[in-house]
């Protein structure tokens, strides 16, 4: 049966936020197609990954007899999220907005794994794998947006999950999401539930199909 690689990064729990919950629905579909299926989950606001440390990074340029004790064990730490990520069939990311990018414990996490010879380089060891990411955010960064020019996850995320890692990539965009907080935007209420409601058909929608195809 297939394995999903779920990771989700916001700092708040549950209904609280918005890509928890977008991914949690996706997650929840895809389940009901593989209920015999695996699912690794990692939440790193809970339980962050370390961040890249001169040893973990230069490890991975060393031959394994050459590297230090310090060295091997920070690698051990990076091998066993880089074998997550080609364990998967499928993954699925939870990425809200934090001051225009993604949170900084994504940001560790993705630099663990990126390692040029094996998940980056010429074959990527994860090349093809279909990877879903939530990418909610508090406004509109959309095209046309006043704020276009401020949106560094979509085109951060495609740069090194695409055009680094291999993978094949499709985006869930939550947006507005203090509309319903903040009264300056009370009047984009009506577009806010229309994209909530859409990110959640979405996710659903994407995970059945998803699951079916790699079932076929």
């Amino acid at each position: 049966m297939a394995t999903l690689l779920h990771i989700d990064s916001s700092v708040f729990p549950g209904e609280a936020s918005s890509s928890r919950s977008v991914a949690g629905a996706f997650r929840k579909a895809w389940e009901e197609q593989h209920p015999e299926g695996t699912v690794i989950y990692r939440d790193l606001a809970a339980n962050p990954v370390p961040h890249i440390t001169a040893d973990a990074w230069s490890a991975g340029y060393a031959a394994p007899s050459q590297r230090t004790p310090e060295q091997s064990a920070a690698f051990a730490a990076r091998v066993k999220l880089i074998e997550e990520l080609e364990q998967a069939d499928a993954v699925l990311i939870g990425a809200p907005m934090y001051n225009y990018s993604i949170p900084s414990t994504l940001k560790a996490w993705l630099d663990n794994v990126l390692l040029l010879g094996r998940t980056a380089g010429e074959t990527p060891s994860a090349q093809g794998t279909p990877v879903t990411v939530v990418a909610s955010r508090g406004g509109s960064y959309a095209p046309g947006t006043p704020r276009e020019g401020y949106e560094f996850v979509q085109n951060y995320l495609e740069a090194v999950l695409k055009g680094t890692l291999g993978l094949n990539l499709d985006f869930i965009v939550p947006e507005l999401t203090m509309a319903p907080r903040n009264p300056a935007m009370s009047e984009l209420i009506p577009l806010y539930e229309a994209s909530r409601e859409r990110a959640f058909e979405d996710a659903t929608t994407k995970a059945k199909e998803l699951a079916d195809r790699l079932a076929a």
